[in-house]
């Protein structure tokens, strides 16, 4: 029987969406907010008011001891918003004491005095949308906000630290950018580097450094079609992700997941519900939860969202087919965490065994993956090398499926590696 201790929770709304972005969003204009009678808060109390009734119809559990609330933009909300979703999930599954909960905030959307609104709600880590320190690079990208934003905000949760109103933060970067406007080439390796010094120099506890992956339908995506957009070669995104590793470990973050880096004590506990294959709980809108080893996704648009939620409450075990996740993607998750995966007990999941005589197979069809340093075999545990195997995670991902074809799997196209359900 599943027992999930974690919560994820999506709010939809943004100003606008970013290229990059094919995340489930409602943009709502650079004038919404929360406020009665502001721009979209009636389209937010509406979706607020599905978002509890999903909550009140979910089945039991223990306490939760993490909480996410992701977007989209959920620094949107107001205050009290966010103190009622809290409210909710307290009521229906229990917080328990020193439960993480984590909002997401645009450095463009909060203000000092709402973000110790927040925290007064119960908030207790943020994840800040930063991104780069780069005004060009952050038009390029389509982000509202620009460098001066950033730096208050962060100055902000900086005070809230110091003042242990905040337990921890967490600032995000996109690396392997395309060129900007009037740019002859995508930002090189020397302003790589300033970036993440200029990050370090923040004092974050905890950072996500991404790599920009083009997703279909997204500004970028049409863009790269038409041959408009000029991105990194492969090398310089390779020598981009060497870097990253050897600067934020030289200033002591540990990586412990392929885009996560943290100072001890500040690794991120619910990101790691995610990829130590634990079952979690979702809520809202195209947000996709994990229950008994399958995976349930809600749907993207608010109309259907609505009808899901009002069958939900109907007839609570009949709302859609959930999917039990194929071995790629348990590799592909697994593999992104430092410590890696016991394969052995991955393999027996999938019904192909786990003697040793498989494993010693695998590992010599494997040869070329461990003599180039990118996989490490101890025993039943494998895991990639940092950074180099890290960094080739869907390279090494793909081999390895190969290496189990002759072997029963039926290995589908890997997953996204993205960290939002």
């Amino acid at each position: 029987m599943f027992a999930p201790r974690s919560a994820y929770l999506h709010i939809p709304f943004c100003h606008r969406r970013c290229f990059y972005c094919d995340f489930a969003v409602v943009p709502l204009g650079d004038r919404a907010s929360a406020a009665a009678g502001a721009p979209g808060s009636a389209t937010i109390a509406a979706y607020l008011e599905l978002l509890q009734r999903e909550i009140a119809a979910s089945g039991g559990g223990p306490p939760l001891s993490t909480v996410y609330l992701g977007g989209g933009t959920p620094s949107l909300l107001s205050e009290d918003q966010v103190a009622n979703l809290l409210g909710q999930l307290h009521r229906r599954h229990g917080l328990a004491p020193g439960c993480e909960v984590t909002l997401e905030l645009d450095p463009a959307s909060f203000d000092e005095t709402r973000l110790r609104g927040y925290l007064s709600a119960g908030v207790n880590r943020v994840s800040l949308g930063g991104q780069s320190f780069d005004d060009s690079v952050l038009a390029g990208l389509g982000r509202r906000h620009r460098r001066h934003d950033l730096m208050q905000a962060i100055s902000w949760l900086r005070a809230a630290m110091e003042q242990r109103e905040l337990r921890s933060w967490s600032l995000d970067l996109i690396q392997a950018v395309p060129a900007v406007a009037g740019a002859s080439a995508p930002p090189d390796l020397a302003a790589w580097q300033v970036q993440l010094q200029q990050a370090i120099a923040t004092g974050a506890p905890h950072l996500s450094v991404y790599e920009l992956t083009l997703e279909p339908g997204t500004v970028f995506g049409r863009r790269a079609q038409r041959g408009q957009l000029q991105l990194p070669d492969d090398d310089l995104a390779a020598d981009q992700l060497e870097l990253t590793s050897a600067c934020l470990g030289a200033a002591g973050y540990g990586r412990y997941e392929v885009s996560n880096y943290a100072l001890p004590g500040h690794a991120s506990r619910h990101n790691r519900v995610y990829w130590s294959g634990a079952d979690w709980w979702a809520f809202g809108l195209g947000a996709t939860s994990c229950l008994g080893g399958q995976r349930l996704a809600r749907p993207r648009t608010r109309e259907a969202y609505a009808a899901w939620v009002q069958q939900l409450e109907a007839r609570p075990h009949a709302t859609s087919t959930p999917s039990r996740l194929p071995l790629d993607e348990r590799l592909l998750v697994g593999l992104r965490r430092r410590e890696g995966v016991l394969l052995g007990s991955l393999l027996a999941q999938a019904g192909l065994g786990q003697g040793a005589s498989l494993l010693d197979a695998l590992g010599r069809q494997l040869q070329h993956e461990r003599d180039a340093g990118l996989l490490l075999l101890e025993g039943n545990r494998w895991r990639l090398s940092d950074p180099a195997g890290l960094g080739l995670s869907n390279a090494v991902l793909r081999s390895l499926l190969r290496a189990l074809g002759p072997v029963g799997s039926e290995p589908t196209a890997a997953g996204p590696q993205g960290p939002v359900p």
